[in-house]
């Protein structure tokens, strides 16, 4: 699943080319269209960015006593149930572990779990690994899986992740290392998930013992990573050391410690980064991309994404409750120039709310059906005029909401506005604190008054069902209570397929109605972009990095 920040501020390349572990050249052409009102980037980018996609930096040459890395925010908590967005999840990927470990390549592999079993459409059978410790010592359990396991059904608990549970029945101990799953109906997505923060193992008396404190500054975390939470200095960093009995050599920590600093603003950022004040960082302002690539003291490297950027319609009681004034607006975008003023150029335009990173598994005939049958929505704004003008729309006032977090999002408020203006809407920027939009992921009353909100929305599992299960009627993250009877069909029955050649098909099917009915409005997708400073190297430029523990892959250069 995406976050606030992939879902808030920032909750998924190149079609067709960015394929996982490959190395690609794409050469992106800078639109010239004008955007009414955008303010105009610090640092000029090339209006035609040239960029590698890179599976893997160079191996380490040994081990380092420490680096650092900084964060545009602190994480709201490290308790797996509410770690949702990009801050919370880069730091817990490499201290708490999931039944699977989704790799960078966005394969799931065995972790906590050795292996897994599906004796009957409704059952997922994990065999505990033997042999784990928490970093206070005691052994992994298979009471510890069911614990971890069973708090996202607990409504006092309120999990973010209560979706991927919604199904389950009972999660019982079946065995001295062994845990069954029963869910209500056939559920594909449940085991597909279990390499996020929803399938995260914690020890079952920790989460006693801290009770309301488990995963805040004072109450930590106690997992089975590569590294333990030493410190947390609200405000300002997390500390991270090395787990010497760690249970897997392979991803063993290559530093001693690692040290997490928050910044929220971007200029100093990139001046820690170029300054070599701070070793390294993901999700590098791109206004700075031209500077960063050009530094002495590090490199700037970019990789696989899974995140689309979009337009959450959020109010579908107002104008943007008729299909064709959605269209009007998607027409009346210039999104070629928002790529270019937003991302700088790196990245393209979609009409889909997926990447084909995530399409893991699909038949040739599921892509090509999803990708290649897609309705676009070019720009022109004598069409969108006219939709409006049918639509009765002409007049009509709507309100976006924006918040000051990085450049991108001025651009595409100012854009939307400008865009809106142009065909006949009314509209009204609303500016909130960071805060206040990360509550518009979660609190219903946080929306009210809301008719779109724009989200970088990445996915936490190999497969577009979980993009597309969440615009199902009442789900939590359909945010505009978007209501499609034939769509929900399409996901249930996709959801109920085991095999992802034949589910990618049916899923294929969601995507295009989706496109046609515009429940959110598609922008543009981009490469994860990642700076590694003059001492460090050894990780994958993935966005999975917010599951697969990185950190640990990091040495001297």
């Amino acid at each position: 699943m995406s976050d606030p920040q992939h879902r808030t501020s920032t909750h998924r390349g190149v079609r067709r080319v960015s394929r996982r572990g490959t190395a690609v050249v794409a050469g992106i052409l800078g639109a010239a269209l004008a955007l009414t009102g955008c303010t105009p980037p610090a640092t000029e980018a090339p209006a035609d960015p040239e960029y590698e996609l890179t599976a893997q930096t160079d191996a380490p040459s040994g081990d380092i006593d420490s680096f650092s890395w900084v964060s545009y925010a602190e994480p709201y908590s490290l308790d797996y149930a509410y770690a949702f967005d990009y801050s919370d999840n880069q730091v817990l990927s490499n201290v708490c572990e999931s039944l699977l470990r989704l790799n960078p390549d966005y394969t799931l592999t065995p972790a906590l779990a050795e292996s897994f079993a599906h004796p009957t459409p409704t059952t997922w059978v994990y065999t505990i690994r033997d042999g784990v410790t928490f970093h206070d010592g005691t052994p992994l359990t298979a009471a510890d899986v069911v614990a971890s396991m069973s708090r996202h059904l607990d409504p006092a608990v309120g999990s973010s992740w209560y979706s991927v549970y919604q199904n389950v029945t009972s999660i019982e101990q079946t065995g001295d290392r062994e845990v069954t799953v029963t869910e209500a109906s056939a559920d594909s997505q449940f085991n597909l998930a279990m390499g996020g923060s929803a399938g995260v193992i914690e020890s079952a008396a920790t989460l006693a013992e801290a009770g309301a404190d488990y995963g805040n500054s004072t109450g930590g975390v106690n997992c089975t990573g590569p590294f333990s939470l030493t410190e947390w200095k609200s405000g300002e960093r997390i500390t991270l050391t090395r787990y010497d009995d760690y249970w897997d050599e392979s991803l063993r920590a290559k530093s001693g410690e690692v040290d997490f600093i928050f910044m929220n603003d971007a200029n100093a950022r990139v001046n820690a980064l170029a300054s070599g004040e701070v070793d390294g960082g993901w999700m590098v302002p791109l206004e700075a991309a031209p500077q960063l690539e050009n530094s002495s003291v590090g490199d700037l490297r970019f990789g696989m994404s899974t995140a689309v950027s979009s337009l959450i319609v959020s109010n579908l009681d107002g104008p943007l409750g008729d299909v064709n004034v959605r269209r009007a607006l998607l027409m009346a975008l210039d999104r070629e120039g928002i790529v270019s003023a937003a991302a700088k150029g790196y990245g393209e335009v979609t009409d889909a709310l997926t990447t084909e990173s995530v399409w893991v598994g699909a038949s040739e005939a599921g892509l090509a059906s999803a990708f290649d049958d897609l309705s676009e929505y070019p720009y022109d704004l004598d069409a969108a005029k006219q939709l409006v003008e049918e639509a009765g729309a002409v007049g009509e006032e709507i309100t976006l909401v924006t918040a000051p977090i990085s450049s991108d999002f001025t651009v595409i408020a100012q854009a939307t506005a400008a865009a809106a203006e142009s065909i006949g809407l009314k509209a009204t920027i609303q500016t909130v604190t960071p805060n206040a939009y990360t509550a518009l992921f979660s609190d219903p009353s946080a929306r009210e008054g809301v008719d779109l909100f724009y989200t970088s929305w990445y996915l936490s599992s190999p497969d577009p069902l979980e993009m597309y299960s969440v615009l199902r009627t009442g789900e939590f993250s359909n945010y505009g209570e978007w209501s499609d009877p034939e769509f929900d069909q399409v996901v249930n029955e996709a959801i109920a397929i085991d095999d992802p050649a034949a589910r990618s098909e049916k899923t294929a099917e969601a995507q295009r109605i989706a496109n046609e009915e515009l429940p959110w409005l598609p922008l543009y997708t981009g490469p994860m972009s990642l700076f590694l400073g003059e001492r460090i190297t050894g990780v994958a430029p993935s966005i999975a990095f917010l599951y697969y523990p990185w950190a640990a892959t990091i040495g001297a250069r």
